[in-house]
């Protein structure tokens, strides 16, 4: 798949843009200064595989907290800062990885100088950016709240670091509804070479907001437009993380864990596609090796259907075929179906590690694309 080359940038350990994977990120909702759990909050996000998260320091006891979150956590840590240009420079004094600021509204061309050159002195990137719905005034005015008004707004921004010698940024334009943050983020991809980070923003929650996030990162990702993103949902932050895993596989761009195949069901199905599908997903929630796993509700769907699946099963009256790669491996009772399944899908997953401590599978994040 195609994909718009972008400058690079090193967020820690992390380097986005170029021909670097598009990483996956979250923000907590725990209080920052709340160091323990803030910390176990984001202990999961790395578990579900985010790799970039970001905290609100909205003051200097939340700045202060960022070296001991730091030193138990281990992605980089970007620190959300609003007006307050003295918060942006303490966050970096006490070693964070990147500062999401608007250069707008951190106060006059002093205060912005200050926070360029301590960015510039401790190596910090700094992510600007627009919304849609906290837009100058002048620009609702000369504009409304159109993707014209994010990307004026976000050239504004950019020129005056740029007038500071400075280009380590990374750039996001987001409004709370798909059309308008396309139509911005492709504008700026199309004038730009600096990296994008995505995101609808204000999604809202649940399936609405899973929707709206996946069509709107599924359409500028197929552009080859994005090198980092967020799905942002109201509630608990992993779900960003896994649904963001889903949207990379869905466009065969990157593959983490298990990714089901299953048929949508009809009066053929012998058993219940739903309740597998469902149990295998939880039961592998977080897994980090790559596996495609097919659950055929008949014999018509399965195994043919779902060759291509590293392993499933086609439902039967009372006996369901386990395939592999659509060759049958075995044929089992119903009432033991999904139990034999999960115990061949556990002794793949165990191969898998076994042959990457051999140092033959380095990585289970596997990147299928660029």
């Amino acid at each position: 798949m195609y994909r718009r080359r972008t400058r690079e940038v090193r967020i820690g350990g992390v380097t986005i843009g170029g021909d670097h994977p598009i990483a996956i990120q979250s923000m907590t909702n725990t209080d920052t200064k709340d160091v323990d759990k803030t910390v176990a909050q984001i202990l999961e996000l790395e578990e579900a595989g985010c790799e970039i998260v970001r905290a609100s320091v909205y003051d200097e006891a939340c700045a202060e907290a960022i070296r001991q979150i730091k030193d138990k956590i281990h992605i980089p840590l970007v620190a959300d800062i609003h007006f307050n240009h003295h918060l942006a420079i303490l966050s970096m004094e006490n070693g964070i990885d990147k500062v999401r600021i608007n250069p707008g509204n951190i106060g006059g061309a002093d205060k912005v100088a200050a926070v360029v050159d301590c960015a510039k002195m401790h190596h910090v990137p700094l992510r600007i950016g627009a919304n849609a719905g906290s837009l100058s005034k002048e620009m609702v005015r000369d504009y409304g709240r159109t993707a014209k008004a994010m990307m004026e707004s976000v050239k504004q921004e950019i020129k005056l670091l740029e007038e500071h010698h400075f280009y380590d940024m990374v750039i996001s334009l987001k409004a709370s509804d798909v059309k308008r943050t396309v139509e911005a983020c492709t504008a700026f991809a199309d004038t730009y070479d600096y990296p994008q980070h995505l995101g609808i923003t204000e999604a809202g929650a649940g399936r609405a907001g899973l929707i709206k996030s996946a069509i709107g990162m599924g359409a500028l990702l197929q552009k080859g437009i994005g090198d980092t993103f967020r799905i942002s949902l109201s509630g608990e932050p992993t779900q960003e993380v896994y649904a963001a895993w889903d949207v990379l596989k869905a466009l065969d761009i990157r593959k983490r864990g298990i990714d089901i195949t299953s048929c949508p069901t009809c009066a053929r199905s012998c058993v219940n596609v739903e309740t597998m599908a469902n149990r295998i997903t939880e039961h592998y929630k977080g897994m980090g090796v790559p596996l495609n796993v097919a659950v055929m509700g008949c014999i018509v769907n399965g195994p043919g259907e779902a060759s291509d699946a590293d392993i499933g099963i086609a439902g039967g009256k009372t006996h369901s075929l386990i395939f592999k790669k659509g060759e049958i491996l075995k044929k089992v009772s119903n009432d033991v179906a999904l139990d034999t399944l999960i115990e061949e899908i556990d002794e793949m997953i165990n191969a898998e590690i076994r042959s990457g401590e051999n140092g033959e599978q380095k990585n289970t994040n596997t990147d299928t694309s660029l």
